[in-house]
């Protein structure tokens, strides 16, 4: 299976193309260069062979048993004598040598003159031989031609081990260029999920080489684009809220002045109600703009916010059970925090009504806090919880409370601008769970979640 990353694909591609050199140069050695040079001299061998044989067949009888003291000639040909060469996979460059050396000599020596091979573990001097059928005084000998172990070893090895050394610094060299190569491809993934978290991604250095340099500069424009858009947006919806505002404060003083609360009060406490659930429509909407990503994290004792809120919450009469399990301080946005925790809250106190409850533990495997805010209200049914933490979605039916429908909107982009995640599902028993996961960073110390 190939790999994915496109670092480790090219280092496997260079690692190749280094391997298929190597094999090519090895093939190209042995066959135009080594191969010549082995049968050149195995014909020049075999000339000085047949001229021995030659001399031995002129040799006088009564002079014989003088050659065979100086020559080691034999009648009989030793058992461990055999026709072919002994291999070893270790020293194939060894094995190829003895084996198109006899081949070669055997083409060039008649055909009463046949070669066989001794390895050196079955000779009795531990020496490696060449038996090769000469004609002593006319009659057949076998003559030994002992072979040297020197005579196999011409620094082709050396050569190998040197070309293999090269071909290991050339895919070292190469793995440095891929890793510099990629090294700005690594800060502009980081980028991406920091602007995908909320974060200020910074800007990206462009004095890499020329295709990345374009990649860096454009993502820095982009995220100069997205933050403009958003100062925009936040400017821009600032600007709506307090426009509206202004004439609701007139309204609201207005009203306060005139006859209508004591001539109709029905008709000034409904007045008064909607313009509560304007101001506080126009409160979610700054909320979801704002989302917190400029605020500082710091350490803080996430129990004692979640304990805070149920006593605020008890105040006006809804009570939270509380289950707090062991969370070590760890840093966070307190005000955006707080701010996640009222809208799960009060979502629940919306549409549980009753059941209220609110858990917390430390996820020890993953590192993170995790919060449960349940109740017992009349759950999901056929919604699709990951639809109702879009924007403008709400939950609910008939009779249920109205809102804008950024309550659980706001809840996620805080969660993830704190690099966790928000999680709705059925509780058991009847009623909604809502399970906020939040990383919490090594030391108690570090700013940045």
């Amino acid at each position: 299976m190939a790999p994915r990353s496109l670092f480790a694909r090219n280092v496997l591609l260079l690692v190749a193309l280094v391997a298929v050199s190597q094999v090519c140069a090895l093939a190209v050695l042995l066959h135009f260069i080594q191969t010549p040079r082995i049968e050149r001299a195995a014909a020049t061998f075999a000339s000085y062979i047949q001229t021995l044989d030659t001399v031995l067949r002129s040799t006088a009888p009564g002079t014989a048993r003088d050659v065979t003291a100086h020559l080691d000639v034999r009648r009989n040909l030793p058992a461990a004598a055999s026709a072919s060469v002994d291999e070893s996979r270790l020293r194939f460059y060894r094995t190829y040598q003895r084996e198109t050396f006899v081949e070669s000599l055997r083409r060039h020596l008649p055909a009463d003159m046949p070669v066989r091979w001794q390895s050196a573990d079955t000779s009795d001097d531990g020496q490696q031989r060449l038996w090769i059928r000469v004609h002593l005084s006319g009659e057949p000998r076998w003559m030994a031609l002992p072979v040297p172990e020197a005579a196999h070893d011409d620094g082709l090895a050396t050569a190998l081990l040197l070309s293999l050394g090269l071909g290991a610094l050339a895919v070292a060299t190469a793995y440095a260029i891929q890793r510099h190569l990629n090294r700005p491809l690594e800060h502009l993934a980081d980028a991406a999920r920091r602007v995908s978290s909320g974060d200020d991604p910074g800007v990206l250095p462009t004095d890499g080489p020329t295709e990345i340099a374009q990649v860096s500069d454009a993502f820095n424009r982009m995220t100069a684009a997205l933050a403009e858009a958003e100062a925009t947006r936040a400017l821009m919806l600032a600007g709506i809220s307090h426009d509206i505002r202004t004439p609701m404060t007139k309204l609201r003083l207005a009203m306060a002045m005139s006859a209508v609360p004591s001539t109709d009060a029905v008709f000034a406490s409904s007045a008064e109600g909607y313009l509560d659930q304007i101001d506080s429509i126009l409160q979610q909407f700054m909320d979801y703009a704002g989302s917190g990503a400029k605020e500082t994290a710091v350490a803080g004792d996430l129990n004692a916010l979640v304990a805070s809120l149920a006593a605020d919450f008890a105040g006006l009469g809804h009570e939270f059970s509380l289950s707090l399990g062991s969370i070590r301080t760890f840093a966070f946005r307190p005000i955006s925090v707080m701010r996640m925790l009222m809208n799960v809250m009060q979502n629940a106190v919306l549409y549980g009504v009753s059941g209220l409850e609110v858990r917390t533990w430390t996820d020890e495997q993953a590192n993170a806090a995790c919060i449960v805010v349940a109740d017992r209200g009349k759950g999901l049914g056929t919604q699709d919880p990951e639809s109702l933490k879009q924007p403008f979605k709400r939950g609910g039916g008939e009779g249920q409370p109205k809102g804008t429908g950024l309550g659980l909107a706001i809840v996620e982009r805080i969660a993830r601008l704190h690099g966790g995640r928000l999680d709705l599902r059925a509780r058991e028993g009847g009623g909604v769970e809502a399970v906020i996961v939040l990383p919490m960073p090594a030391s108690p110390n570090e700013t940045q979640p």
